[in-house]
C-alpha cells in the first residue's frame, strides 16, 4: 500500500498519471542484495520441493486417486462450445478479434494522452474499487497500469464471448460463464510476484525471504490436507471448540446413529412454554450460531427465554454410507423432537433450520403433514432453498455427469470428503476467498490471522453418499421438491401440505441460496409465509446480534409476484432482524413456564457442545 511504503521511508508515486511518475520510485524493486536473493531462491525452490513430494506421496503409495482431471476436462468441454460458436463463422471470428484489439488499441491511445500530460480516466469497464488493485503503483507505474488494464480488457472481453454466444443451453452458458470467472481470478496479475508491486517491493526488500516462509507453509498445507492443498484460511492454533469457541452453557441429552442432541441451560426465571429446535446444515457444523458470546445467536435466543435444543450432525465415515434423508428426517429431527417431548413434556414446539438444514426441515414438515405429526407448529428458515431454479453458481456442479461422478467416488469411501465441498464453496467467491490467501500465505510468507468464522469455516465435514446423492438429484438436478414430486420414507411429499407458519430469511447478497431463490420457494408452503430479506450475505446476515446495529433488513408483505417488485416497495429497518423474529415468535405464542432444569428426567450424556461436532473431517 502506498501508506506502507510510507512508513519505510519510501518515495510514493503519484497517481495522477504518468507525467507524476517519479523514477526514483523504481529503487524499492531493484535487488539489493543479490547473493541473500540467491541464497534465498535456492531454499524457495528446496521448500517446494517438500511441497511436491508431500503433494505426490500419497498418490504414489495409492492412498489417493487424483481426480482433479475430471472438472479439467468438463471446463475444457465446456469452453469448447463457445470457442465454438466464435470460430465456426468467420464473420464472428473477426467480430470477436476486432472488439480484442479494439479495446487494446484505446488503452494504448490512452497511455500516449497520459504521457502526454493529459488527464485520463480509466473507461467504465475497468473496475476502480478492486481491492486487489488498491496500491498506488498499479496506476502510477506504467509497467503495473498496463498489466492491470490489459487484465480487465482480457476477462471483461471473455466474459463477453460467453455472454454473446449464441445457442449455448442455459446450463452450459452458466458453466461457462462460471469457469471463466475462475479462470480470470486465478490469471490475475495481483496473483504473482513479478505482476504485483507490493510483492515484488516485499520480495526486493526481505532478498526473498518472504518466498521461502511462503513455500514452507505450502508444504505445511498439503501435508495437513493429506495431500490436497488445506489453504489455512486463520490461525486454527487460536480456536478451541468447547475452550474458546462454542460455549454456551448446556448438555447433550440424546445421541442417535446421525445426531447428538443438545439442550442449553436456561438463563431467565421464565420462559416460552414452546421449546425452539434448531435443524442447522450437516455440511457445516452447528456452532456458527455461537461462535462466541457476543456473536452467538443460541445465547441471545436463550436470553430471550427459548430452551434451546440443537441437533448435532456427526460427522459421517464410511459406516454411515447408506444414511440418506429419510434417515436425517427421522433419526435427527424425528429423533430431536421425541427427545424434546421427554425432556420437557411439550408436544407443540419451533423449529428453525439453516440453510441445507432448512431444506430437511422443510421436506420433513411435509411429510408429517402426511403422517399427521403436528408437534412442529412454526418453522423459521434462514437462507434455506425448497426450490432450485434460481440456485446460483452451485448449479454449475450439479449435471448428470458431473453427480454420476461424484457418486462413484463416494462408492469407495462412503462419503463425500469434507474438504471438496469447502473447496466449491470457496470456488463460488474465489477472488475472497481463495486468491488473496493465496497471495498473503504463500507469496509474502504471512500467517494469517485469527478469525472465529474463518476457523469455522475451515472446520469442514463429510457427507454420507446415500444423503449426498439424494439432496443433489432431487434439489439442485431434478428440483422435486416443489414439483410436488420428491419421494421420502415411501411418500411423494407437497410443500402444498404444510400450512404452519414459514418466517423466511434471506439473505441479500448470498451467493449459496440467492435472496430471489429464497423469495420463489416461498410461493410453495401452503399456510402464511413471512419473507424477510438481511443486508450482508449467507453468515454475516444471519449471524448478525442486535447490539452491533449492523446492516438492515426488509419486510414487504407476502412473496408473491416478481421479487424486483416486492424488494422495490419493501419497508427497510436499520439493524438486525432478531428482534423482528422473536416479536413474530411470540405473537404465534407468548405464553410463559418457569425454566426448565436442562435435560429433564433424562441423563445427561456429556456437557455441551459434545463430542460429534468435536471430530475432524
Amino acid at each position: 500500500m502506498a501508506e506502507d511504503r510510507k512508513a519505510e521511508g519510501q518515495t510514493g508515486a503519484s497517481t495522477d498519471g504518468f507525467p507524476g511518475f517519479d523514477p526514483k520510485s523504481v529503487d524499492p524493486y531493484i535487488v539489493k542484495d543479490p547473493e541473500a536473493f540467491t541464497i534465498n531462491l535456492a531454499r524457495t525452490v528446496e521448500q517446494l520441493g517438500k511441497a511436491a513430494s508431500a503433494w505426490l506421496a500419497p498418490r504414489e503409495s495409492g492412498e489417493k486417486i487424483d481426480m482433479a482431471a475430471d472438472p479439467m476436462v468438463d471446463m475444457v468441454k465446456t469452453l469448447s462450445k463457445v470457442s465454438e460458436y466464435w470460430i465456426s463463422d468467420p464473420r464472428r471470428t473477426l467480430e470477436a478479434q476486432t472488439y480484442l484489439m479494439g479495446s487494446f488499441f484505446s488503452m494504448w491511445t490512452r497511455t500516449l494522452q497520459r504521457m502526454g500530460g493529459e488527464t485520463v480516466s480509466d473507461p467504465d469497464d475497468v473496475p476502480r474499487n478492486d481491492k486487489r488493485f488498491s496500491d498506488a503503483d498499479w496506476v502510477a507505474n506504467p509497467f503495473f497500469d498496463f498489466l492491470r488494464q490489459a487484465y480487465f480488457i482480457t476477462s471483461n472481453w471473455a466474459d463477453k464471448m460467453v455472454r454473446d454466444a449464441e445457442g449455448l443451453d442455459d446450463h452450459t452458458k452458466h458453466k461457462a460463464a462460471f469457469y471463466v470467472r475462475q479462470i480470470s481470478s486465478a490469471l490475475s496479475p495481483a496473483n504473482f510476484v513479478t505482476t504485483n508491486p507490493q510483492l515484488y517491493r516485499e520480495t526486493v526488500a526481505s532478498s526473498g525471504a518472504n518466498l521461502v516462509k511462503g513455500m514452507q507453509m505450502l508444504a505445511e498445507d498439503i501435508v495437513a490436507g493429506k495431500g490436497d492443498l488445506k489453504l489455512r484460511q486463520t490461525d486454527v492454533s487460536k480456536f478451541a471448540v468447547g475452550e474458546n469457541i462454542a460455549i454456551t452453557p448446556g448438555k447433550v441429552i440424546a445421541q442417535s446413529d446421525v445426531c447428538q442432541v443438545l439442550q442449553y441451560d436456561a438463563a431467565t426465571e421464565t420462559v416460552l412454554k414452546r421449546p425452539l429446535l434448531i435443524c442447522p446444515p450437516w455440511i457445516n457444523k452447528f456452532y456458527v450460531l455461537d461462535l462466541n458470546p457476543q456473536k452467538s445467536f443460541i445465547k441471545w435466543a436463550v436470553d430471550q427465554g427459548h430452551t434451546v435444543f440443537v441437533i448435532s450432525w456427526v460427522n459421517p465415515d464410511e459406516r454411515h454410507a447408506g444414511k440418506d434423508w429419510e434417515s436425517y428426517a427421522r433419526e435427527g429431527i424425528g429423533f430431536a423432537l421425541d427427545t424434546i417431548r421427554q425432556a420437557t413434556g411439550e408436544e407443540e414446539v419451533n423449529a428453525i433450520g439453516y440453510c441445507v438444514g432448512g431444506t430437511l426441515l422443510a421436506a420433513t414438515l411435509a411429510l408429517h403433514a402426511q403422517e399427521g405429526d403436528t408437534r412442529i407448529r412454526s418453522a423459521t428458515l434462514f437462507t434455506t432453498q425448497v426450490d432450485f431454479t434460481h440456485a446460483g453458481d452451485l448449479k454449475v456442479f450439479a449435471d448428470e455427469a458431473q453427480i454420476a461422478q461424484m457418486e462413484e467416488k463416494m462408492k469407495e469411501t462412503g462419503y463425500l470428503d469434507g474438504s471438496k465441498m469447502a473447496m466449491a464453496f470457496n470456488m463460488l467467491r474465489a477472488s475472497d476467498l481463495i486468491w488473496p490467501y493465496f497471495v498473503n500465505n504463500y507469496l509474502k510468507g504471512q500467517e494469517p490471522s485469527a478469525f472465529d468464522l474463518l476457523y469455522w469455516n475451515s472446520d469442514s465435514t463429510r457427507m454420507p453418499a446415500a444423503n449426498h446423492s439424494f439432496y443433489l438429484r432431487n434439489c439442485y438436478l431434478q428440483n422435486n421438491l416443489t414439483k410436488g414430486t420428491m419421494v421420502l420414507a415411501g411418500k411423494t411429499i407437497s410443500l402444498g401440505d404444510v400450512k404452519i407458519p414459514i418466517y423466511n430469511l434471506a439473505t441479500k447478497e448470498d451467493h449459496i441460496a440467492p435472496a430471489k431463490s429464497v423469495f420463489v420457494g416461498s410461493q410453495f408452503f401452503g399456510g402464511d409465509v413471512t419473507y424477510v430479506m438481511s443486508g450482508s450475505g449467507h453468515i454475516a446476515g444471519v449471524v448478525n446480534p442486535p447490539d452491533k446495529g449492523k446492516y438492515q433488513f426488509w419486510t414487504g408483505g407476502p412473496a408473491t409476484g416478481d421479487f424486483d417488485d416486492w424488494v422495490k416497495t419493501a419497508s427497510e429497518t436499520p439493524g438486525s432482524w432478531w428482534p423482528h423474529w422473536q416479536s413474530w415468535i411470540e405473537a404465534l405464542d407468548g405464553d410463559r413456564v418457569p425454566a426448565r432444569k436442562t435435560g429433564g428426567k433424562l441423563n445427561s450424556l456429556e456437557e455441551a457442545p459434545g463430542s460429534y461436532v468435536r471430530a475432524r473431517a
